[in-house]
């Protein structure tokens, strides 16, 4: 029983749970299914400023809060109690185009090289946090949600902005994974 739990679930499993929950929330109390917009209910309800964009009833929305916690408290529970040590299994095309740009940590579930707090020791470390962190907060707002929030509840309402915005983010992760990477690593 604990293998299954502890173990990977695979795509075609988890997949149509998550997009389960797209009509659930619909059906159920008319919810649309999404976590980007938490910052602006958590800032509306923190930050006792008359600005206009902060100035409506967040209470109604307060259930996203609680969704919003309930993947923190889950988050938690898998890293303490369900953690899989194994490795990630990577293809060797993958490994080898690592290891040419200076990856060699595959370790983790994320490269150290790339994804650590070490990385803020140098100018190339502050700059990709600082400049990713404000591209990534500005299109989420800009775009009206997160890539999993169009490509999950955008997608399954057919919403054609929705389309473009996921067309856009696949097309931007491999324009920074081909010719962005390979020059600043």
């Amino acid at each position: 029983m604990w293998e299954v739990v502890l173990g990977p679930w695979p795509w075609y499993v988890v997949g149509p749970l998550i997009g389960l929950m797209v009509p659930l929330f619909l059906i159920i109390d008319n919810k649309s299914f999404g976590v980007s917009s938490n910052l602006r209910h958590i800032c509306a309800a923190c930050i006792p400023a008359n600005i206009p964009f902060f100035n409506y009833n967040w209470k109604s929305e307060s259930w996203n809060l609680f969704f919003v916690l309930g993947i923190v408290i889950g988050g938690f529970i898998g890293h303490e109690w369900l953690m899989n040590y194994d490795q990630v299994a990577l293809s060797q095309d993958t490994v080898s185009d690592l290891k040419a740009m200076g990856i060699s940590d595959f370790s983790g579930l994320a490269p150290v090289e790339i994804f650590s707090w070490s990385n803020l020791a140098n100018w190339q470390g502050v700059l990709l946090i600082a400049i990713g962190g404000f591209m990534v907060g500005f299109g989420t707002r800009y775009a009206g949600g997160c890539t999993s929030g169009h490509a999950i509840t955008g997608l399954s309402n057919l919403q054609w902005p929705s389309l473009i915005a996921v067309i856009g983010f696949f097309v931007g992760g491999l324009f920074i994974t081909h010719i962005i990477y390979p020059i600043i690593y």
